[in-house]
């Protein structure tokens, strides 16, 4: 592989420049006081020059929102690959990982996962696709619930019955996670819903009225939800592995 020029090199660290610009914005004042103008302003330059790195606003912001997808999914996967072999001992680590992340970047949660961006409706939309940065952190939620199903199969509502209420109304999912049996597909979605659900909360400040520690509620949570998973966890004490797992702090978030 030809290395890269020295042009190369310094436009790709031009464009790291101005997005970490972008971030510190993003993360003091909030999308509003992101602008191409501001960015080139700290960084120096000239504001049409910024325009030959990013066309417009929404480029950047689209790129930042990119980052942040990949930036969660590289702590993720790098929580289950410490977690073990075990696909319970992986959703349990991985779905920490995400909170802390959440809880830890308000701002980029809230980019990525809050009420969509004007002008990101292209890059929003394309999420069905599965090379998009969300699908991809999307599939490392999938692969143990996959390895569950194959393992000892998954505690779902009968096949009857989510052929009949869901059936093909989960074909987008499947799609674009390879072709999911819809055990598994509802599995994933019904998870995802209720562990982000609880880290948007949190990171909203919506439970503040009903509970002092909301990682209380989270491990209480995720415990019950990966108990309720497979056949054999409630079995192998899986409630009660999940909290001595991963106990209270004083502190914590």
């Amino acid at each position: 592989m030809t290395p890269p020029s020295r042009r190369e090199r310094l436009r790709t660290a031009t464009v790291a420049e101005i997005k970490d610009g972008a971030r510190r914005l993003l993360v003091t004042g909030g999308l509003d006081a992101v602008s191409l103008r501001a960015i080139a302003r700290d960084m120096g330059m000239t504001a049409p020059a910024i325009y030959r790195y990013f066309p417009s606003l929404e480029a950047l912001v689209a790129g930042l929102a990119a980052d942040f997808y990949d930036e969660l999914r590289l702590t993720v996967e790098a929580a289950r690959d410490a977690a073990g072999d075990d696909p319970l001992d992986q959703l349990l680590a991985m779905s920490r990982a995400f909170r802390h992340w959440g809880v830890g970047n308000r701002a980029e949660f809230t980019l990525i996962f809050g009420n969509p961006v004007p002008g990101l409706e292209e890059f929003t939309d394309a999420c069905g696709d599965e090379d998009h940065p969300g699908a991809r952190l999307g599939t490392v939620f999938v692969r143990p619930l996959a390895a569950l199903a194959e393992r000892a199969g998954l505690r779902t509502p009968p096949r009857e019955f989510l052929e009949e209420h869901l059936g093909d109304r989960l074909a987008p999912l499947r799609r674009s996670h390879g072709d999911l049996s819809l055990e598994v597909a509802y599995a994933f979605l019904s998870g995802w819903t209720r562990i982000y659900g609880l880290i948007a909360m949190e990171v909203f400040d919506h439970l503040r009225w009903a509970v002092t520690e909301p990682e209380a509620l989270f491990e209480t949570e995720l415990a019950t939800f990966v108990a309720q998973l497979s056949p054999t966890a409630e079995r192998n004490g899986a409630t009660g592995a999940a909290v001595r797992v991963a106990p209270r702090r004083a502190g914590s978030h």
